[in-house]
């Protein structure tokens, strides 16, 4: 079968892979339909992922059909719709034990620490496959693993029914961040120095958008919100100054919720957190989130209309990489279809 494998750092290649097949009587054998790309499919691409080796099979955001099943397994069954929860733990250490798997101590996550779903076929353990209507859309059921990270972060945030939340960034996260929260009831600020992606913002349910490029975002978060700054602010930007302008801006007894993974310290005063008793937290792919997801995803509650905006056959994966890549071309989610 074909894979979409990260060989090296900058040096995407289609190869010819075994087929698996299954091994224990938990597993299921997945054809993979679509896969997205994600942020961190492109770091890997770049060689910019300090977690991620080589050669790699990326994709962690993957949907597909059951098409074998083991004989101890009951949650799916052959022809059945799913998406693939990308997350492998240990189930002993602190953080397993704490119901919190997600930053297990040995986590390996698919398409990062091992291969994941770009390619024709995979073998995952039952519990990882979720079963989702099968009047979903495959370009639409590729997007549950980014709303889940989504759920993830509002959770960590603890969003609630009338409370404002600033969402920093207005990508493929950032929309799905904004759905969430407004689904849990916030008023929703979000910012972006790409006005296109604010329209598309707006579109969705903001009440206000901020381009810091234009303003500056501290102050008129804070003028938006009466002076007090916004009680949840999501950094889904991921840079070394939205997260030092998320501390300054959030209001006193506020949170703030950090996505990045950046190496690189910010400078962040200690006078706004203990002054204000800021709350701040970091958000890492979910915990159980997809069958909360995927009912949202089959009542309505959630949107993914207009979250795909390319689709490429995996024997295009390099013309789709170099789009993600293009700064000229508009684009929301990309996705592969095999």
């Amino acid at each position: 079968m074909k894979a979409i494998q990260i060989t090296e750092p900058r040096k995407l290649e289609i190869v010819e892979v075994e087929k698996p097949m299954l091994k224990d009587s938990d597993e299921v054998m997945i054809k993979v339909k679509a896969a997205g790309i994600c942020g961190s499919d492109v770091h890997i691409y770049h060689g910019t992922n300090p977690m991620a080796t080589y050669p790699r099979i990326i994709g962690h955001e993957f949907t597909g059909e059951v098409v074998e099943v083991g004989t101890s397994v009951q949650n799916v069954a052959i022809g059945d719709k799913v998406v693939v929860e990308p997350i492998l733990y240990c189930g002993e250490c602190y953080a397993c034990r704490s119901g919190r798997p997600n930053v297990c101590e040995k986590l390996e996550a698919m398409g990062v620490h091992v291969d994941g779903g770009m390619r024709e076929f995979i073998v995952v353990p039952s519990a990882k496959a979720h079963k989702v209507s099968p009047d979903l859309p495959y370009e639409m059921s590729v997007v549950v693993e980014p709303f889940t990270i989504a759920a993830q972060s509002t959770w960590r945030g603890d969003v609630k029914k009338g409370e404002t939340c600033l969402i920093m960034g207005a990508g493929p996260i950032g929309q799905a961040i904004l759905q969430y929260a407004l689904l849990k009831g916030a008023t929703c600020i979000v910012s972006d120095i790409d006005n296109e992606r604010l329209d598309d913002a707006k579109k969705l349910g903001a009440t206000h958008v901020i381009n810091p490029l234009e303003v500056d975002v501290v102050e008129k978060a804070r003028e938006l919100t009466g002076g007090s700054g916004p009680n949840v602010t999501i950094d889904s930007a991921c840079t070394l100054k939205t997260f030092e302008q998320a501390v300054e801006m959030t209001s006193p007894a506020g949170r703030v919720v950090v996505l990045g993974f950046s190496v690189e310290p910010s400078k962040i005063a200690q006078v706004h957190i203990t002054k204000k008793e800021l709350t701040i937290v970091g958000s890492r792919l979910q915990t159980n989130k997809f069958g909360e997801v995927i009912g949202y995803l089959n009542t309505g509650a959630l949107n993914p209309e207009g979250f795909v905006t390319h689709k490429f056959h995996f024997l295009d994966a390099q013309k789709a990489m170099d789009l993600v890549e293009d700064p000229s071309i508009k684009k929301n989610k990309v996705i592969i279809t095999f």
